[in-house]
């Protein structure tokens, strides 16, 4: 995986201002659009393209892709909350998809960025056609496991990070825990993403400052009705794939994927697989 990219080619790259501050999203291909929403990770160096690249080149042969980054992640931001972070991103959605003009899409989104697609299907369904989510939980601060330790070891290490924003170390231990094959993480991509975090402590800083407040979805996860998939690495350190059983049980016309060999990013470390199940699941849906 040598084609490791951070930020998105300068045609695909477009900036608005919204109330919850800057947001940069890539706009890719032509015809039905699908929204992504990307992956938690060291802040604010994921990116929508570093988790995406690969899996919209794939689908924009056929489909219009928008991708976003999440404030306080990438280019967007920063902004200082106080709230449920994952409600500040769904206002980011809406704004970018009334810019746009988009009255109801799909969304694709993993991890984070699927808890975000949750949300934003609760708050405004009538926005949202259809979902892929996973490596996620329902709710802001997370959901109960059974099984697995709470808060997770790749949380854990998430904390370290925010705490030495500047350290390489604790920003390489991150991700090598957030993904199945260590290998992956590639002296280029640790460089590029630990340099972007140096350039952009602002970032840093607005997160510090913020406090996000817990709230519970999973009451309201019997509300959704669309068309709804799910896809999970089996070997999630982040959020153990008991939380997609748990998904699924919410949420029964939905089914599941598990990716073996595949971590917290399932479209970072297995986009073929990904593309594949998405642009399957866009067919049968007709969009």
């Amino acid at each position: 995986m040598s084609d490791f990219e951070l930020l998105p080619p300068a045609d695909m790259s477009h900036m608005i201002s919204t109330r919850e501050g800057p947001l940069h999203f890539q706009d890719v291909g032509t015809g039905q659009p699908v929204l992504f929403i990307h992956s938690f990770g060291p802040q604010p160096g994921v990116t929508a393209w570093m988790i995406f690249h690969r899996v919209l080149r794939e689908i924009s042969t056929s489909r219009r892709c928008i991708a976003l980054d999440m404030p306080n992640f990438g280019l967007s931001g920063p902004i200082v909350y106080d709230e449920p972070f994952h409600d500040v991103v769904v206002r980011s959605v809406l704004s970018l998809m009334d810019h746009l003009d988009l009255d109801e899409v799909p969304v694709v989104g993993t991890s984070m960025g699927a808890t975000v697609a949750l949300d934003l299907a609760i708050t405004a369904p009538h926005r949202v056609s259809g979902l892929v989510v996973g490596s996620c939980h329902a709710s802001t601060g997370g959901d109960p496991y059974l099984l697995g330790p709470f808060p997770s070891e790749v949380q854990r290490l998430y904390d370290e990070a925010q705490l030495h924003p500047t350290d390489l170390t604790h920003t390489v231990r991150l991700l090598k825990a957030l993904v199945y094959d260590e290998t992956v993480v590639t002296e280029a991509m640790v460089s590029a993403i630990q340099a972007f975090r140096d350039s952009r402590l602002g970032h840093w800083r607005a997160v510090s400052q913020s406090t996000s407040r817990a709230h519970s979805n999973l009451s309201a996860l019997s509300s959704i009705g669309i068309p709804m998939r799910i896809i999970h690495g089996r070997f999630d350190r982040m959020v153990p794939f008991e939380q997609a059983l748990m998904l699924m049980s919410y949420v029964r016309h939905a089914d599941v994927t598990l990716l073996n060999q595949c971590g917290h990013w399932p479209a970072f470390e297995r986009p073929v697989a990904f593309s594949s199940i998405v642009e399957e699941w866009l067919d049968s849906n007709h969009w």
